[in-house]
């Protein structure tokens, strides 16, 4: 029951998937690889719930119960659901894709991560922001947030070989900003 068949190729079903990536993967990965698939209509948050509930006595189940509650389909990407998942896992709450208006209510950016409260954005730059012209226009975006009074932490792939000192740095910022 949790085979299907596509393209002529027997795979396991996404209910399957989802639950042995969140049982055998480190946390961080489980969950971005979770947060895609119900971003992209593959699973919904029901359906995690769902076998959560049923999921008692199951290989893997307390692996399960730490990566399914972290799930959020606003995530955009990979990276940036693990640097969401050490941020949670310190006891810190981002808001993710969190949207910055200016003071007269006009869309200034959606930025990653957010802690809005005392207006810190996260953002994590990946291949794709260095291509062409996309570091020009991402650095007039963060001189458009800082303008409008936030502060901006800019992450990297070598950032996430040390996810302590990203968190390290966001609390550092957090304190800094009371």
């Amino acid at each position: 029951r949790d085979i299907e068949i596509r393209d002529d190729v027997p795979i396991t079903t996404a209910l399957r998937t989802a639950w042995d990536v969140a049982a055998l993967e480190p946390l961080g990965t489980a969950v971005a690889a979770l947060d895609a698939m119900v971003r992209s209509g593959s699973l919904t948050m029901a359906d995690l719930t769902t076998l959560l509930e049923h999921g008692t006595g199951r290989w893997g189940v307390a692996k399960v119960r730490r990566a399914f509650p972290m799930v959020d389909p606003r995530a955009e990407s990979a990276p940036e659901s693990r640097v969401r998942v050490a941020l949670v896992m310190a006891g810190l709450s981002p808001v993710p894709q969190y949207e910055v208006r200016d003071g007269g209510g006009r869309f200034l950016a959606a930025v990653d991560l957010a802690f809005p409260e005392v207006r810190l954005a996260i953002e994590y730059d990946g291949e794709y922001h260095f291509e062409k012209n996309q570091i020009v226009r991402d650095d007039a975006r963060i001189r458009r947030l800082e303008r409008a009074g936030w502060r901006v932490i800019r992450l990297s792939a070598p950032d996430l070989r040390a996810l302590d000192a990203v968190v390290a740095r966001i609390r550092e910022a957090l304190r800094a900003s009371v």
